[in-house]
């Protein structure tokens, strides 16, 4: 039986190629949403381009048919322009305005309820809304009438499946002790059960006793299903930086593993995942590191132009000035390690003010020569970017579309390294499922070129560690 299912502005806006994921079904776009695409095509970000990318697409099909009678994708499917009947306006509840677009989508799918005139087959059910918008399912659920999320852009749809980049894998004690020994472990099928180890995915090996206590355990890394486990890297620091705790150490491996081009590090405030990357590229930046680790030519730093909260308007001054609330947290850790790696000088020193100023000269030379780019996001697009060490902060605000401009702008000898928090997202536009890191995370988990670790354990303070949990 054909099923009839209206799309909603924002599915449109999420995805303009939505039109085309209905299989061989009725599709019908009511004419106000055309009225707010039309109000969005004009916005330079990504809800501008999706609305002016659905007109285009629009626009061709209209060119094959009337998009009034309807017209036959290659899907099978059957798009159609409807409008809405005034007279249905007047059934809305009191409470709903009739002049606000949602409602007008509402009292169409009344409309539709009391008419069969919009079926091309008798035989079709009760048409069913698609919107990504809570509020508008709860109101269509309280009038009876048949609604549902769009589903399609998630990469997974359970986040307690998110790929975690750390595996732990029960084997005897002798198995564990042979891995010591030899520094690699071919897993025996039987010992892998059902789990499913991924390129560079860090696997804890360990024995378990009666008593349920770890009898013996290693850390290691699986180079690809069919190779043996291999022990970590044992990197002591990183421009200064000490590891904390596992996690820490997992991530330094993979950030300094030449053959992991790109590289995800989730995981709450405070556990060190800028401050790690950003460690990881100036130990390793010509110029500035250690002559044995240096390799790449410079370090760019950027991050999403997305406020926390209500948004202050526009910024006065130069483009630097414009950026300076923004890229204030990338430079502070900058300024951080740097103090760090000079401390034995600054103690000498007992004018903190002039320390300050040496630090920012300091930056400011460093960023004069070309070795270090901390910039907006905004300015990436069209560049090509070889032998260079590229970390993205807040990368939970990216959309997928946005992630493939980043990533498309690598060259050879580049390397890029996402950082973000999946539960902590500030654009309205995405959410834990649509996200770009999470497409990285979830698409790029089985290619060897790509790492993923997922820190845990807070480290910045006891403060900022306790209220990630309880608040």
């Amino acid at each position: 039986m054909k099923k009839i299912y209206v799309l909603d502005t924002n599915v449109l806006l999420s995805d303009p190629k939505s039109i085309f994921s209905f299989e061989d079904n009725d599709l019908i776009i009511p004419m106000a949403v055309l009225e707010e695409l039309d109000h969005h095509k004009s916005r330079l970000d990504e809800v501008g381009r999706n609305a002016r990318q659905t007109s285009k697409i629009l626009d061709k099909l209209r060119l094959q048919g009337s998009l009034v009678e309807g017209v036959l994708l290659q899907n099978g499917a059957k798009l159609r322009i409807a409008s809405i009947n005034p007279s249905i306006l007047t059934n809305l509840p009191p409470e709903l305005l009739s002049s606000k677009v949602d409602n007008m989508i509402i009292s169409f799918m009344l409309q539709l309820k009391q008419e069969s005139s919009f079926s091309v087959d008798n035989d079709c059910e009760v048409a069913t809304l698609v919107t990504k918008d809570i509020n508008v399912r709860i109101k269509c659920d309280s009038l009876g009438i048949k609604c549902e999320d769009y589903l399609k852009m998630r990469v997974t749809a359970d986040a307690e499946h998110f790929y975690r980049g750390v595996e732990v894998v029960e084997i005897t004690e002798k198995r564990v002790e042979q891995f010591y020994r030899e520094e690699e472990l071919l897993l025996k099928p039987e010992e892998i059960s059902d789990t499913i180890l991924y390129p560079n995915q860090i696997v804890v090996i360990k024995n378990t006793g009666q008593d349920g206590k770890t009898t013996k355990s290693a850390l290691s890394k699986c180079i690809s299903a069919d190779k043996p486990l291999v022990p970590i890297a044992k990197i002591e620091q990183a421009f200064g930086l000490k590891p904390r705790n596992k996690e820490q150490s997992f991530s330094l491996d993979l950030l300094f593993d030449n053959n992991v081009k790109l590289l995800t590090l989730t995981g709450p405030s405070g556990t060190g995942k800028t401050l790690l990357a950003i460690a990881a590229a100036l130990e390793q930046l010509k110029g500035i590191g250690s002559s044995e680790n240096a390799k790449y030519e410079k370090l760019i730093v950027t991050r999403p132009v997305q406020p926390v909260g209500k948004d202050i308007g526009f910024l006065p001054g130069t483009l630097e000035e414009k950026m300076e609330p923004w890229i204030a947290p990338i430079r502070d850790n900058v300024n951080f390690l740097m103090n760090s790696k000079k401390g034995n000088k600054k103690r000498a020193s007992s004018d903190t003010n002039k320390t300050r100023l040496g630090d920012e000269y300091y930056l400011a030379l460093m960023q004069d020569k070309g070795l270090i780019e901390i910039e907006a996001i905004t300015f990436i697009r069209g560049r090509s970017i070889p032998n260079a060490y590229i970390i993205i902060d807040e990368a939970q605000n990216l959309s997928m579309h946005e992630l493939k401009t980043i990533i498309t702008r690598a060259g050879d000898g580049t390397k890029i390294v996402l950082t973000g928090d999946i539960e902590q997202i500030d654009n309205v536009h995405v959410d834990v499922f649509t996200n770009g890191l999470t497409f990285a995370i979830e698409k790029f988990k089985e290619h060897s070129i790509a790492g993923h670790v997922n820190l845990i354990k807070g480290e910045r303070s006891e403060l900022a560690t306790l209220a990630s949990k309880i608040l």
